[in-house]
């Protein structure tokens, strides 16, 4: 099936949202569902530290397209309780703590994102990392009761690339400096002339198998994340 088959076929399935960080994959996507007018929620996250580049792309792809992509922040307190227990950037010490991390910036908000969802579209490709290499086309979320559809599991980098250009679809200008993959400011780096695509997030940890936890289902890693803590605060103000 064609991508833009797949993403009407998607729609017709049921609530779909598509979770976008404004990567190169999720631009594509981004441009297919408007393109094809598919009934698409367009969600992101914001964690509170991501690149200056990331922001002003997303001004720019909703006025290129006419779309609304839909903010979702993490709780003021539960980032408060990170930052109480390991510091600011805490994440930098140990695996536990850039895993609280990602569980109070990401984890957290995505719940919420997903909340009303019956389809969970990603950009997940096959290519992105050897997590990645089973990742399905399509997967039952036991923890989440839903469908994750992942359109682009079987596309390659360099045919994307292709299709963003003859489609002129707005790109992160740090993909150019080196940034095949792109997540909160102090978690990412460039990535050295033949290393692996994401070998630049969380580049100082050892572990080859890395993850935020977004993704990390039986079909894509084996195992899922789970969150080392939480707050007990009542707060509910997005930062």
């Amino acid at each position: 099936m064609s991508l833009p088959g797949r993403i009407r076929r998607i729609a017709a399935l049921g609530r779909a949202v598509f979770t976008t960080s404004l990567g190169l994959e999720d631009q594509v996507l981004t441009a297919l569902i408007a393109d094809t007018r598919a009934d698409v929620r367009l969600v992101t996250l914001d964690t509170g530290r991501l690149f200056a580049e990331t922001l002003a792309l997303m001004g720019e792809t909703e006025a290129r397209y006419g779309v609304s992509i839909e903010v979702f922040k993490p709780w003021k307190d539960e980032v408060d309780g990170f930052v109480a227990l390991y510091g600011m950037n805490g994440f930098y010490d140990s695996v536990e703590a850039r895993h609280a991390c990602c569980h109070a910036r990401k984890l957290q908000p995505l719940g919420r994102a997903l909340a009303d969802a019956e389809i969970w579209v990603t950009g997940l490709r096959r290519g992105q990392s050897g997590n990645r290499a089973n990742a399905p086309l399509a997967e039952w979320d036991v923890d989440r009761g839903l469908i994750k559809v992942n359109p682009l599991a079987d596309q390659s980098l360099y045919a994307l690339q292709a299709r963003a250009r003859a489609d002129d679809v707005p790109v992160n200008p740090l993909h150019a400096k080196g940034f095949p993959s792109i997540g909160c400011e102090p978690c990412t780096r460039a990535i050295k002339p033949g290393e692996p695509e994401r070998a630049g997030r969380w580049w100082w940890e050892q572990d080859e198998r890395r993850e935020c936890g977004l993704h990390l289902s039986a079909s894509v890693s084996g195992s899922r994340a789970q969150p080392k803590v939480t707050s007990s605060a009542s707060a509910t103000a997005d930062i």
